[in-house]
């Protein structure tokens, strides 16, 4: 693997981290700045907002900017938001750092998506992308639970202080490892905005808006159904959540080859296993060693989806694939809020701390059948996916470009 896959994995924990620590700072931030927790919470749908709004937007402002450049200003802009949530002087500003650094993340994932499959050859297109997402997974293991105790011992603002200079270590490791990739005069705003509409893209964008909202129905209460079900401690839940993290980078190093070899088959695969562990964690979670074990499970399974829903919308989009795969971490953020309240609801109701399991399963078996009928779609037309690929493969993929390599604007790669 090209070592410019480990710069985008960099970057990647930087923004994972940011992401999921404000979950564990909340009491810190309401006690700090004089609000209250559910107050606080708006921080989380603040930097959701930003990635929903964000991605489309500055993925379609950068649509004439040199791939590399691209990465460096977004990450560059990921720094300022973390630098501006930490010096921020009341909750509003807070608020507003929160969005400034969600805005880059989607368009990141999405141009970062499409340049890590272009520098590997094909057949191992979707094993490069799930790289990258590894330090997404792995930020979930060590950069949550670390942050999580920095800003409990130094403050929170340390924490966002310390996520600040990974996003300049990431930059560094961006202009150094990563070759540079004109844009190709052929592309438009347009051409990817025309991509983007294809009805298998937008068949796709469903299905991870309602498939993956079905994990965040239940993540978003794994604390409180650690402690108010599981019988665990407070101190425990950091425990949980690595666990749950342990399971997501496993499903990522998983869903790569298999994608690889198979993307319809592995979707359908990683979306009717989560159904299953989500209803058998609604009996499991009451015997301790089986909730963890379903935790687990749950992480790898749940995160096995993101990888094949990449790679289709990609390959759907064709030779414009850098919108749609911006906009499918909109449809992911949407999820993460949809299912978070659609667990909330059914807990407000009077369900249960179990009941965010069930209406996950729910959510993700209509996100099965999204997936489904765009399969059957694809078979009567003839254009039945199996393994992934990209189009308009680069000559990068044949051998890693040396760091900092210019590649011609005449390559195909640079179409992306």
């Amino acid at each position: 693997m090209p070592l410019a896959l480990l710069a985008l994995a960099v970057a990647a924990f930087g923004i994972g981290t940011t992401e999921f620590v404000m979950m564990g700072l909340l009491p810190q931030v309401a006690e700090d700045l004089g609000t209250s927790v559910p107050t606080a919470g708006h921080l989380v749908s603040a930097y959701a907002i930003g990635v929903v709004v964000g991605a489309p937007l500055l993925t379609a402002l950068g649509s004439r900017v040199p791939r590399k450049r691209m990465l460096l200003l977004l990450m560059a802009l990921f720094t300022v938001g973390n630098l501006a949530s930490a010096l921020a002087p009341d909750f509003g500003w807070l608020v507003a750092g929160r969005v400034l650094a969600g805005l880059p993340h989607g368009a990141f994932f999405g141009l970062g998506a499409v340049v890590a499959a272009r520098l590997v050859r094909e057949g191992r297109q979707a094993r490069a992308v799930a790289t990258m997402f590894l330090g997404l997974t792995v930020a979930n293991i060590l950069g949550v639970p670390a942050a999580t105790l920095l800003g409990q011992h130094l403050g929170w603002r340390a924490t966002f202080l310390v996520v600040s200079a990974v996003g300049l270590l990431a930059m560094a490791a961006l202009a150094r490892l990563v070759p540079y990739v004109p844009v190709d005069e052929r592309q438009s705003l347009g051409r990817e905005v025309r991509a983007l509409g294809r009805p298998q893209v937008l068949l796709g964008l469903l299905t991870a808006v309602f498939g993956f909202a079905g994990v965040f129905a239940v993540y978003s209460y794994l604390a409180s159904m650690t402690t108010e079900v599981m019988g665990f401690g407070d101190s425990t839940v950091t425990v949980v959540l690595a666990l749950f993290g342990l399971g997501m980078t496993g499903g990522a190093l998983a869903a790569g080859p298999l994608t690889d070899r198979a993307l319809r088959p592995t979707l359908y695969g990683s979306l009717a296993a989560l159904v299953l562990a989500l209803v058998a964690f609604r009996f499991t979670i009451h015997v301790p060693w089986l909730a963890l074990v379903t935790v687990v499970v749950l992480g790898a399974v749940g995160f096995m989806t993101t990888t094949p829903l990449q790679m289709l919308v990609m390959n759907k989009a064709k030779d414009a694939p850098t919108l749609a795969s911006a906009s499918n971490h909109s449809a992911f953020n949407l999820a993460n809020a949809g299912g978070a309240w659609a667990g909330g609801a059914a807990v407000a109701a009077g369900w249960g701390w179990t009941s965010p399991t069930l209406v996950g399963a729910g959510l993700t078996v209509v996100g099965l059948a999204i997936a489904a009928v765009a399969g059957l779609l694809d078979r009567d037309r003839g254009t039945g996916e199996g393994a992934s690929r990209v189009v308009a493969q680069s000559p990068l993929a044949e051998r890693p470009a040396a760091a900092g390599r210019q590649v011609s604007s005449s390559s195909p790669a640079s179409g992306s």
